[in-house]
């Protein structure tokens, strides 16, 4: 469904939004914060996952809150997991070639409230 390309053209609409490089992959930032970038599966999230392991583009996105993520991971973990790596984080990972155009928009807007500075998020969240 979703491409990298729809990840960038979501994330650069963002205020302030910038995108890096860092070991070749692709990150999305918002004043200097991290907010949604690359993330394929190391050697310790593939013997975690074990058979459960996906294939394809992942995706990693900050949320709010631990709650937030464990509604995310509980709503439909066909799209959204989570790896040991990330425990206690508030972020989940996405396999990006399930999740529904709408529900991506959705996630990157979230995931930039959640890192952009109080003052630019209300900004952001008023001129809608």
């Amino acid at each position: 469904m979703a491409e990298w390309d729809d990840v960038r053209r979501l994330a650069l609409a963002l205020p302030e939004s910038d995108e890096r490089l860092s070991r070749g992959l692709r990150q999305w930032r918002v004043k200097d914060k991290l907010f949604v970038w690359e993330r394929p599966l190391r050697r310790s999230d593939l013997e975690a996952l074990g058979d459960r392991a996906p294939d394809g583009p992942i995706l990693g996105a900050r949320v709010e809150h631990l709650v937030a993520k464990e509604a995310l991971l509980a709503d439909d973990p066909a799209v959204f997991f989570t790896t040991p790596h990330f425990d206690g984080y508030p972020a989940v990972l996405v396999r990006l070639d399930r999740i529904a155009p709408a529900d991506l928009e959705e996630l990157v807007v979230e995931a930039w409230l959640a890192r952009a500075p109080a003052r630019l998020a209300k900004a952001y969240l008023d001129s809608r």
